[in-house]
């Protein structure tokens, strides 16, 4: 086999005379070598001429070992007289007075030193997983009928029986020189063995007596030992390559890698965000000279093979001398089994989660870390290098900086946003930036509320000068609260979080939701609102937990969260009469305690702001009242809402509708659209006539009356 790695071919020449020689002893041993039966299956003759060693497909090739000569003999010899004592049970010879390895498994009796200077993948794996003498033997056994197809057709004969072409335990044990009855021999191909704890051997038919097993070698060890470097397909699809965090916490963690005191080390690095952890754990590694074999669990827990996958994933880190990186460990959250493999894994194991700990996954002790943040300085160098990459420098161009995305998150949006640009035939601006990290966000919380894409700006708004003033500030907050709060350090201990809360009170229709989707707008962010029907439930406790997944979910992405009709869940605590009092108590009690560990950006809006318990006012960041609009604001809500592309006739008396009609924007809005169905269905501009009509409509939906001193001189409009 030309190409073969020296080492392993060392071993299949090896392999091979031990196979010629116990053929020989059974063809002499034979007690019935006249059984007609025998030529059907595989002739002599089809022997003979499998065992010739001129053929082409001898298994020399260019490489010549085993052959005439001295060293021959030597390796006959050898093999003859461990076959012999194996097959005879004679206590006696090379194969029982072998000396035991290390392991407690009895060595070959083979000197190996001549293979020393021809070291490659077969003794690293070796050195790599602590496989004796032995266990390279059962290996290389195994994996034969994979590498020579003659050794399927040889190992059916020394099975006696063709239609089993792969060594057996038993045939290994014989091949290997040591008797079958051999306990600790018989260990090594049992659980608890690196051979099978690592994948490297499978021993099936577990039906059958053990000796009678048939062994076979994953096909992703064989093309390994070939030199083939490509992943397992099985996991393929589950392995990511996160971007490398490179930081002081990596730097000091790669000291501790491999192992310490030879044992693989297990470190859990807490990532309450998902956004450095994984790229920490590759740093490390790479800073330690070892690869990085990246899982990602979220794709692992649904698959109908968890286990499986978990141990095929150890075993492609082991063959890549590469360390393990899982998350998150969350995913896992109910499979105990499966993160106990993960831990019990022997190369490094770096598993990542948003949670603490838990002592019951694995028996190891691991070392916690918490993953640093990424500061508002290496998100600027990530967002700079990524745009630099896609050749998207320029001088006006300011990235997003302030969305808490990872680099790895950061890469994406960049190239997000490179697509949706070539897609519109535009060059890459902000706005294009800003819908790239949204993408980045996931969609567990649109599973709790509604999503809404900001469509208006700051120029949309109709507001106060102090309003505006106000709203701005917040959007300030939001904006730079991680060199306030993190490099800066104004909000530290008591277990608060980094996020900012705000009370938007005043009359419906004041402008509430339209000014959080603004400041949702101008941060780049999406806009979620919760829907109060998914939160609010009858049974004792179930409110509570409705709200902790919305709060787990909004800490995780770069979004507003907005709580319309927040009276509702945010209420007064009040006097405990009954049991519906004390745990009402309760719900008020646990998002007061909530909303102090909250990361995120939330609006909680209110007609009623009496109603929302003073506790919560030192908790919010900024208090916004919304006033009715005064006849100047109206007038600009007429005008903006009766504005082109709508057609509008010239008759339409704008002062007139700001000073007789007390509305606020949302019933000016209503009205207008009102009008604007009139004006369609007669085929006409937007007249005073449909504006009068539908002005009235709103009205009666507001329970007022229409009286002739507030329509004045257009109430003929409505006869």
């Amino acid at each position: 086999m030309t190409g073969t790695p020296p080492d392993l071919l060392a071993h299949l020449e090896r392999t091979e005379a031990r196979v010629r020689v116990l053929v020989a002893h059974r063809r002499a041993d034979d007690p019935n070598p006249d059984d007609p039966f025998r030529g059907l299956y595989l002739p002599d003759e089809e022997i003979d001429r499998l065992l010739a060693p001129a053929d082409h497909r001898n298994l020399h090739d260019r490489h010549q070992v085993v052959g005439d000569g001295a060293a021959t003999e030597a390796a006959t010899e050898a093999a003859t007289g461990a076959t012999t004592g194996a097959t005879t049970g004679a206590t006696t010879g090379a194969a029982t007075g072998a000396a035991t390895g290390a392991a407690g498994a009895p060595s070959l009796g083979v000197d190996h030193a001549s293979f020393g200077d021809r070291a490659g993948r077969l003794s690293r794996l070796a050195a790599a997983c602590g496989l004796t003498g032995l266990d390279v033997e059962l290996l290389v056994t195994a994996l034969a009928p994979d590498v020579d197809a003659r050794f399927e057709r040889l190992y059916g004969y020394l099975n006696d029986d063709v239609t089993r072409r792969r060594a057996s335990a038993g045939l290994a044990l014989e091949l290997a020189g040591v008797p079958a009855r051999s306990a600790p021999a018989r260990a090594r191909l049992a659980a608890g063995a690196p051979l099978v704890d690592r994948r490297l051997v499978l021993v099936e038919d577990a039906d059958r007596p053990f000796l009678s097993r048939a062994l076979r070698v994953p096909d992703r060890v064989t093309q390994h030992l070939l030199g083939d470097d490509v992943p397992d397909a099985s996991v393929l699809d589950l392995v990511g390559s996160p971007q490398p965090h490179d930081c002081p916490e990596a730097a000091s963690l790669s000291h501790l890698l491999p192992g310490v005191g030879g044992e693989p080390l297990l470190v859990y690095l807490r990532d309450q965000r998902r956004r450095t952890g994984a790229g920490v754990a590759v740093a490390a590694l790479r800073a330690a000279g070892l690869g990085a074999v990246s899982l990602d669990l979220t794709r692992l827990a649904p698959r109908a093979n968890p286990h499986e996958l978990v141990l095929a994933a150890g075993r492609e880190a082991l063959l890549a001398g590469a360390g393990l990186v899982a998350g998150p460990v969350e995913a896992l959250d109910g499979d105990a089994e499966a993160l106990r493999l993960l831990a019990g894994l022997d190369v490094p194991v770096l598993l990542v989660g948003d949670v603490t700990w838990d002592p019951s996954w694995s028996d190891r002790v691991p070392l916690p870390l918490d993953a640093p943040p990424l500061e508002v300085a290496a998100r600027t160098a990530a967002w700079d290098a990524h745009l630099a990459e896609d050749r998207l420098v320029d001088g006006d161009l300011r990235p997003p900086v302030h969305l808490r995305l990872g680099p790895e998150q950061i890469g994406r949006a960049v190239r997000s946003a490179r697509l949706s640009a070539s897609h519109a035939a535009r060059p890459v601006d902000v706005g294009a930036l800003q819908a790239g990290a949204r993408a980045q966000n996931a969609a567990g919380l649109e599973r709790l509320s509604r999503r809404l894409e900001p469509g208006v700006g700051w120029d949309d708004l109709v507001l106060t000068p102090a309003v505006e003033t106000q709203l701005r500030d917040l959007a300030a907050r939001a904006r730079h609260r991680d060199r306030v709060l993190t490099e800066w350090r104004m909000r530290p201990g008591g277990g608060r979080g980094h996020g900012v809360t705000a009370l938007f009170a005043g009359d419906s229709g004041t402008g509430k939701t339209m000014s959080a989707e603004v400041i949702a707008g101008a941060l780049g962010l999406d806009l979620y609102v919760v829907d109060l029907a998914t939160v609010v439930d009858k049974y004792v406790g179930e409110t509570e937990k409705n709200l902790e997944r919305i709060f787990a979910e909004a800490s995780g992405v770069n979004a507003v969260l907005l709580f319309d009709e927040a009276d509702a869940v945010f209420g007064k605590r009040s006097e405990v009469r009954d049991a519906h009092d004390r745990y009402a108590n309760i719900e008020s009690a646990y998002l007061l305690q909530r909303m102090e560990t909250f990361d995120g950006l939330a609006i909680l809006a209110t007609n009623l702001r009496a109603n929302i318990d003073e506790a919560f006012t030192r908790r919010l960041d900024c208090i916004v009242d919304f006033p009715a609009p005064t006849e100047e604001l109206r007038l600009a809500l007429w005008r903006r809402s009766l504005a082109p592309p709508l057609p509008v006739a010239d008759d339409v008396d704008y002062d007139f509708l700001a000073n007789a009609f007390e509305f606020t924007g949302g019933n000016v809005r209503s009205a207008a659209t009102s009008a604007a169905y009139l004006a369609a269905s007669a085929d006409r501009p937007v007249g005073m006539a449909e504006v009068i009509a539908a002005v009235e409509q709103e009205y009666r939906k507001l329970g007022r009356l229409v009286l002739e001193r507030e329509f004045g001189r257009y109430l003929s409009m409505l006869r």
